[in-house]
């Protein structure tokens, strides 16, 4: 992911009606029947504690290590994880399933980059074009590296990439930004090569690609930096298979069905660990927020909360669920929450841009986003005393088709790659300089990866803005609480009543 910013102040949402929740089979929520929609928000948040979060985090961890050290689709870590998610929302009382979907893998048949008798392994990144049978051959261009390699047209200035292979160290900005800039300069070839130790595999265009564009390893690419100007052939080809993988879904029993409150994160990690933030992080806190709720809460809506699988591989899994349903199932679904890494260890706080107020990138969400995002500016802010800055619609997570289809969407983030600045290290504590997590989609993506403060604080957000959002999405979608609703109609009621004994008496 890549996180834009800007800060901004706005005001809670106007989501508190006289409901109760009751929640099975949690002691502290479950006596809450006379409470109003704040303190119910409140007293769900108290629920979901940092322990309880954290131990889900311990069990993910452990089902990376039994398992041949992570959690990636299609391998028997993920197939545990879906059964842990599934078997704990099963006991505290849900409806749940576990929908299948299939799933192109990509399987490689050439990833090499060749420099005179060396020759380096350059794996085809999602999306990537592929390279004819022997690869193409051109003069091997070192863009510059500084803290934004490859991320502007003008990083391509000062040298001839007509033809050329370009050479751009990962950070800053999107694999896709990088090589749409090196393809509009001349390039007929991308290499990617890592910021940190490890291979770089498991990552994405995001979107159909221009030019072939693989990764090779930091070392790697350290090595290939020295070998400006050399001829380089790169031989990038790989064939699909499908498999399938599966998604979780719980829904409360009780709460409107036709006015959902949607919140989802994905449970895959990448190839390359455990992802114990990326995405553990996102996936604990949503679990034990449905714990703590439990599966027949005395709620005006429903609840639907959804792990997905596949994320890492394109947002397959979500993509899949939306797509699936019909035009009258999505209608119901009356807002999307997504929580992808939410502990990162060298936090930023970061909340989606539903209105597009930071002007950068993709542009607002549906109607109801921008409320979304001030629901939870304002809990973190004047809850947490957190300022808070705003991250773009990148495309990079699982909201992405809910925003497709109209589905308004906001959720939290903590960082990816990206670097924090002076500023905000300033402002959340943290090194700057540093990437908001130096271990993205790496192996030490682990129980030590984790900003527990970061954790809690974002835990508490989650629970406070579902729960809110639980009584009355009025602010989203016009549809208020019941309690709301029946005053309304006893109001209506009494002004015809008034009205037709004026009528009568006027007629008299």
């Amino acid at each position: 992911m890549s996180a834009r910013t800007g800060v901004r102040r706005a005001a809670i949402l106007a989501a508190s009606a006289s409901l109760a929740l009751v929640a099975v089979p949690v002691v502290n929520v479950a006596s809450a029947a006379t409470l109003d929609g704040p303190k119910l928000a409140k007293n769900l948040t108290k629920s979901v504690t940092l322990e309880g979060v954290n131990r889900h985090l311990i069990a993910l961890q452990r089902i990376a290590d039994r398992n041949g050290g992570n959690r990636a689709a299609g391998t028997a870590g993920y197939d545990a994880s879906v059964d842990y998610v599934a078997g704990k929302l099963r006991g505290a009382g849900f409806e749940v399933t576990t929908p299948e979907f299939t799933y192109p893998v990509q399987i490689t048949d050439a990833a090499t980059a060749k420099v005179g008798s060396t020759t380096y392994e350059t794996i085809p990144m999602e999306f990537s074009p592929q390279t004819p049978v022997g690869g193409v051959t051109g003069p091997l261009r070192v863009v510059p590296e500084d803290e934004t390699p490859g991320c502007e047209a003008s990083d391509f200035a000062g040298q001839d990439f007509t033809g050329a292979v370009a050479l751009i160290r990962r950070g800053a900005c999107t694999f896709d930004v990088k090589h749409r800039n090196a393809a509009a300069a001349g390039a007929i070839a991308v290499i990617v090569s890592n910021n940190r130790e490890g291979a770089l595999s498991g990552v994405t265009l995001g979107s159909p690609g221009v030019v072939p564009t693989g990764g090779v390893t930091q070392a790697d690419g350290t090595a290939l930096a020295k070998l400006g100007g050399q001829p380089v052939t790169v031989d990038l080809r790989y064939h699909d298979e499908d498999r399938v993988s599966r998604n979780v879904i719980a829904q409360t029993k009780t709460g409107r069905k036709d006015n959902v409150v949607m919140a989802g994160a994905h449970l895959d990690s990448v190839e390359n660990g455990a992802g114990i933030n990326d995405n553990g992080s996102g996936s604990a806190g949503l679990l034990e927020t449905a714990l703590q709720l439990g599966g027949s809460p005395k709620v005006n809506n429903a609840v639907r909360f959804g792990w997905w699988g596949a994320e890492e591989l394109g947002l397959v899994g979500s993509t899949k669920y939306v797509q699936s349903l019909t035009f009258e199932q999505q209608l119901d679904i009356a807002l999307y929450l997504n929580f992808d890494m939410i502990g990162s260890p060298n936090a930023g706080y970061f909340v989606y841009d539903g209105d597009d107020s930071d002007g950068e990138g993709a542009g607002a969400g549906p109607y109801g986003s921008g409320q979304i995002e001030q629901a939870f500016v304002q809990y973190l802010t004047a809850e947490k005393g957190v300022q808070t800055e705003g991250t773009d619609f990148t495309g990079r997570s699982d909201y992405g088709e809910f925003i497709a289809q109209g589905i308004p969407a906001g959720g939290l983030f903590t960082g990816a790659e990206g670097v924090k600045t002076e500023a905000q290290a300033a402002k959340w504590g943290g090194t700057a300089g540093v990437a908001y997590d130096p271990n993205y989609h790496g192996k030490g993506d682990n129980l030590g990866n984790i900003d527990r403060v970061a954790l809690d604080r974002n835990a508490d957000a989650l629970a406070w803005v579902t729960a809110s959002y639980a009584i009355s999405t009025e602010s989203v979608n016009g549809v208020p609480a019941r309690k709301q609703r029946a005053a309304t109609r006893a109001a209506a009621a009494r002004s015809l009543h008034v009205t037709a004994h004026h009528s009568h008496a006027d007629v008299a």
